[in-house]
């Protein structure tokens, strides 16, 4: 079995911050399912995202490169389709790839080495959601974060999420039956991405139900006065209006209980998807990967959403379960979502893993899914160039602290060990100046700030012209349209229902 191409299957989820799962320490929440495949899996304990809202991340983790080498900017931003991804190295290697749900690919490439993709997604393609750093205080109403999301939060039996995760499971689930019972031998990469637990902050009563508004936990660290609060926090609340908008205690415990009644109805989800991995067979040879783009701030000091490195927003849930291959642990290194493509290629065997077509900014994690935890100096960079920042955005973490730089704004450094709510700023303590200057050093030699500042501003000038003209005149959608063969599906007459019938039944009477 070790020596066998594996099965990966990789689940995603949205804006799901590790804090809100048991299997990271919190107490209030179910997921079950979840739950499960940390029991026997290896469950990630510092693991970021590599920019801190949906496309960038998403773009980042695919290519195994940090955004600001392939230009992920923002969330209106094109993922170039002469990047190699994870699904184009694996497809190449002999694999079927898969994509059912959200990938937020912005550009007419909405593929990325999918073979299939079963939905389309639930964002533009397009580059409607362009920032504008030369307007900072401009807000893009339209498609802007505010806080209804917090404020009107609550049990709801349909939305626009809802819908579209329906959706997505029923396709992915499919997908794996059909894939259990065709004739095509090759081992698969199926990514299956859901929307939720993203705000808008509203499940199925179903889901609101498990959970009681007095067992609700309120955020650890309550909201700072504005003028105690760092210029890129400050920033992001008015970007969302959370500075403006007045908001009580039952609507931060109605949020956080609908987000965890979303939570609770994706935990369902990879319930059954798992059951179609068992049913099928196919369970036992398949690596399951269970991460997310980003966090949350879920009312934290304040702050909702994500766009911020604090550890709520940037960190993300990691865990790969595959008992027959790895055993259960805990690894407290810091990883990141760029080091899934070279684990992928390692895991698949292919030979490039030491000669990519790119320089790879990730590394591959089998070591420490055997081993255990790495290197004490392992560093993680996470960037961030959209709305709510003026300027480059910089996160180093390393060992016990953290460093984020922005050229505009004064430096922050924590010490998560000792301040796991990033309460207490070093940055100006002389004792740490030292430390300080190492990770300011790490930025340096990862990116020219002042550079990447004037290709970001020539980006979004390029971008806006770009998307004025596609909204004028006839509309030219860059949006995936998902095609169905309904010529070859069930029965029809150029087919013999015994063998349609046959093949069919799972598990077959053979």
């Amino acid at each position: 079995m070790a020596d066998e191409k594996p099965n990966i299957l990789l689940i995603q989820t949205d804006q799901h911050t590790p804090h809100s799962l048991p299997c990271y320490g919190n107490k209030v929440v179910s997921s079950p399912n979840i739950d499960s495949l940390a029991e026997d899996g290896v469950v990630f304990e510092s693991a970021y995202c590599n920019n801190p809202i949906c496309a960038p991340s998403r773009f980042s983790m695919m290519a195994g490169q940090h955004t600001s080498r392939i230009g992920a900017w923002d969330n209106g931003a094109e993922f170039p389709a002469d990047i190699p991804t994870f699904a184009h190295y694996l497809r190449t290697n002999g694999y079927r790839t898969c994509l059912s749900g959200k990938m937020h690919f912005v550009g007419g490439d909405q593929l990325h080495g999918f073979e299939e993709r079963l939905t389309t997604d639930v964002y533009p393609a397009d580059h409607g959601w362009t920032p504008d750093w030369r307007n900072p205080e401009y807000r893009f109403d339209w498609w802007y974060h505010n806080m209804s999301s917090v404020t009107e939060a609550g049990p709801c039996e349909r939305t626009n999420q809802i819908d579209f995760d329906d959706e997505t499971e029923f396709h992915a689930t499919r997908w794996i039956y059909d894939t259990a019972r065709d004739e095509d031998e090759r081992p698969f990469c199926l990514v299956i991405s859901f929307t939720d637990p993203h705000d808008p902050y509203a499940c199925p009563r179903e889901h609101w139900d498990r959970y009681s508004q007095e067992g609700i936990d309120l955020p650890e660290t309550e909201s700072i006065p504005e003028e105690e609060r760092d210029p890129h926090s400050r920033r992001l609340r008015y970007a969302y209006q959370a500075d403006s908008t007045p908001v009580t205690e039952e609507d931060v415990k109605n949020a956080r209980r609908a987000y965890y009644g979303q939570i609770s109805y994706i935990d369902d989800k990879i319930g059954r998807l798992l059951k179609a991995l068992d049913d099928s067979g196919l369970r036992e040879n398949t690596v399951v990967v269970f991460t997310a783009d980003h966090g949350d701030m879920l009312g934290e000091k304040g702050m909702w959403y994500k766009m911020s490195f604090f550890e709520r927003s940037a960190r993300v849930p990691f865990i790969v379960s595959a008992p027959n291959r790895f055993s259960p642990k805990r690894v407290s290194t810091p990883v990141s979502l760029v080091d899934l493509l070279p684990t992928f290629l390692d895991l698949s065997g292919d030979e490039r893993l030491s000669h990519p077509a790119d320089t790879l900014d990730g590394e591959s994690l089998v070591p420490m899914l055997r081993e255990g935890d790495g290197e004490e100096t392992r560093t993680v960079i996470s960037e961030f160039f959209a709305e709510g920042s003026i300027a480059p955005c910089f996160m180093v973490r390393r060992g016990r602290f953290k460093y984020i730089y922005s050229q505009p704004d004064p430096p922050q450094l924590y010490d998560l060990h000792n301040d796991p709510r990033e309460l207490s700023n070093l940055a100006s303590d002389t004792e740490y100046g030292e430390i300080l200057q190492t990770l300011h050093q790490v930025v340096l030699d990862h990116q020219n700030p002042e550079r990447v500042n004037q290709e970001v501003l020539d980006s979004q000038k390029r971008r806006r012209v770009v998307f004025n003209a596609h909204m004028t005149g006839k509309h030219t959608p860059w949006d995936f349209q998902p095609v169905q063969d309904s010529a070859n599906k069930y029965m029809r007459n150029h087919r013999d229902l015994n063998d349609v019938e046959g093949k069919a039944r799972i598990p077959s009477k053979k």
